[in-house]
């Protein structure tokens, strides 16, 4: 599964190029709890075809009646400027539209985006280039721009800044069925996949399709791959042969991830083979996780899998996890 914003950009591209009338919708502000966060995108045809989604499902259902002729709108859906629409300002409309309580959100709704402006912008976006969109608020111009780093979306009186991204990517270092449990669940997550091994035995099983395969060495698939601050480069063979380059590779790149499968005393005591081997220190190594996956009791491949999507998602997401609460505490302390 893509990247969504990428699937519904270019979803709407193609609707506008074949000269369907459709809107963009965009969380722009939200107040206390929100079923999608600021950036969410959907886009909707005048037919009623939706794409992608800025709630859960409530608010869909409400910019359809409004603006689809296909279910009843008694009007054309509209030309001109941009709108802002709130949701939720009451508890009564908060409950209306599914909406948690004390929930509120702006939406900012553009007709007829240009489609060549958006013709633009995916394949810029399909190219893994990451890119500025400023909508013009006075008149629904669009200016697009390259951005050299992910950024929160802005709205003001006069415009709407949103910072739209490559797929963040997931590269796998060892083939087998842990990987195939966690190369499904990061592409249901977003995650373009790629899975390097160069041991034909292993790579004969591999059975899922949609993820690149690789059969160079590992470190030389890093180099190839180049990570960047939408990367996570997952160890998973247990051979220090195959992981322990891949993984100094890695952590010399911005990968927001690195991390190898293994107990604690394998992961001590590859960390003591790199710093003895390979002139690492304990800052070099700062970024390297291992064991890897929250603990969650697992003990099966899916359930380890689930374990190490859930610690990715939540680097990803910025949230801390236990280790580093106890890291924090024990430097609050010194």
């Amino acid at each position: 599964m893509e990247n969504l914003d990428v699937m519904v950009l270019r979803t709407l591209r193609d609707w506008r190029m074949a000269g369907r009338r459709a809107l963009l919708t965009t969380v722009v502000r939200t107040w206390g709890s929100s079923p999608r966060p600021i950036g969410s995108i959907m886009a909707l045809a005048e037919d009623g075809a939706v794409v992608g989604s800025v709630s859960g499902g409530c608010i869909e259902d409400d910019l359809i009646a409004r603006y689809s002729r296909a279910h009843g709108a008694t009007e054309a859906m509209p030309n001109g400027a941009p709108v802002l629409v709130k949701y939720g300002i009451t508890a009564d409309e908060a409950h209306r539209f599914g909406l948690p309580c004390g929930g509120t959100l702006e939406l900012l709704i553009e007709f007829d985006p240009d489609p060549e402006s958006l013709k633009t912008l995916v394949a810029e976006l399909e190219q893994g280039r990451l890119m500025q969109r400023t909508v013009s608020l006075k008149d629904g111009s669009v200016q697009l721009a390259p951005s050299h780093a992910p950024a929160e979306l802005t709205v003001d009186d006069e415009q709407l800044v949103n910072t739209f991204g490559p797929e963040y990517r997931m590269l796998l270092i060892g083939a087998g069925q842990l990987a195939e449990y966690l190369a499904t669940m990061a592409r249901f997550s977003g995650f373009a996949v790629t899975l390097c091994d160069p041991r034909s035995e292993y790579r004969s099983t591999w059975e899922l399709p949609g993820v690149a395969i690789s059969t160079e060495m590992p470190d030389d698939a890093v180099r190839s791959f180049k990570p960047d601050r939408r990367t996570c480069v997952v160890a998973l063979t247990h051979d220090p042969k195959l992981d322990d380059l891949a993984l100094l590779e890695a952590l010399e790149t911005d990968a927001f991830y690195v991390g190898a499968i293994g107990s604690r005393r394998n992961a001590q005591a590859r960390h003591d083979r790199m710093i003895e081997h390979f002139d690492q220190t304990e800052a070099s190594l700062a970024r390297l996780r291992g064991p890897i996956g929250i603990y969650v009791g697992s003990k099966t491949p899916p359930e380890i899998a689930v374990s190490v999507m859930a610690e990715i998602l939540a680097v990803k997401n910025g949230v801390p996890l236990p280790r580093e609460m106890e890291v924090g505490h024990a430097k609050s302390l010194l």
